[in-house]
């Protein structure tokens, strides 16, 4: 359990974008919602990154479901959607007013310049939200900030936000060091997609949207290890992820020893593939069995 300053705590996070700008869902989810199979009350909801103004990226329906940016691959899926968002401020008129503590946790996940990071922390200061999550590795837009670089933006938040921080870097950044340097300024730390080269030995289905990062079980042998030294540290409390089957989830707590984990890319169905989808469920079903096993109370 990871327990934030604002007395939001939290055992299970959704991804950045696996349900949405409001943490309940797209709308191939609303049905699973509707019926109680998916439950985004269990989790620390958070929205897909957005960024300070619109970024078209490359998500286009054409693009979807098999077609271009998202493909699913063996053991997991590839993405180069690129940040493609509506841009903050539609989120802070469209969405932000609707949001309360009191129905869903909800963070806001953010990446962008020193300038923009602090202009966004403004703007999200009026919200009822759980916490802001600074993204600094989105891995096919070819953005990844340096150490001082990375260590300026999360200062800049931190010194305008009301709200607690969580950080999400890359297994490509010096994340041990950025680790050490900002321990003091979030309330806990997450990784990102795999870029695709450190996986994908042979051809990249989405080489065309300038590479892509790769989630799911082909990319937990790069990112476990590092999840489990970020432990071994003791310095923040770490956020587990590539989740694939309920077997990872006690081997996350038991064995490499997060504190929380994130649920992503296992909620995507393939609409070309019938037995995936209900994927969008299993992350509650396997949270209800974890936490029944567990004897821990669950909604």
């Amino acid at each position: 359990m990871i327990d934030l300053p604002n007395r939001v705590s939290f055992r299970w996070k959704i991804a950045s974008g696996a349900l949405g700008y409001d943490g309940k869902g797209w709308w191939w989810d609303h049905p699973y919602r509707w019926f109680g199979l998916l439950k985004p009350e269990l989790f620390l909801g958070t929205t897909k990154s957005l960024t300070r103004y619109p970024r078209k990226g490359n998500l286009r329906w054409h693009h979807m479901f098999g077609f271009g940016c998202v493909q699913q691959i063996k053991k997991g899926w590839v993405n180069a959607v690129g940040l493609s968002n509506p841009g903050i401020e539609y989120w802070c008129k469209k969405v932000g007013p609707k949001v309360s503590r009191d129905r869903l946790n909800l963070a806001v996940s953010i990446v962008g310049t020193v300038e923009e990071l602090a202009e966004m922390t403004d703007m999200l200061n009026q919200f009822d939200i759980a916490a802001i999550e600074v993204n600094v590795s989105c891995p096919n837009t070819g953005d990844m900030p340096t150490l001082d670089q990375v260590v300026e933006g999360v200062c800049a938040v931190r010194q305008r936000s009301k709200h607690p921080i969580i950080f999400k870097g890359s297994v490509v950044q010096d994340i041990f060091a950025i680790a050490k340097e900002i321990s003091g300024m979030v309330s806990a730390i997450e990784l990102n997609s795999v870029p695709w080269n450190m996986v994908l030995m042979n051809r990249n289905p989405v080489q065309r949207f300038n590479g892509g990062g790769v989630s799911g079980e082909i990319a937990q042998a790069v990112s476990w290890p590092i999840l489990t030294e970020l432990v071994g540290m003791k310095i923040l409390p770490v956020i587990g992820s590539h989740v694939a089957h309920y077997s990872d989830v006690p081997f996350l707590f038991d064995r490499v020893g997060v504190q929380a984990i994130s649920f992503g890319v296992i909620h995507i169905p393939n609409m070309w593939r019938p037995r995936t989808w209900l994927n969008p469920i299993k992350p509650t079903l396997y949270i209800r069995r974890f936490e029944e096993i567990r004897n821990h109370p669950v909604v």
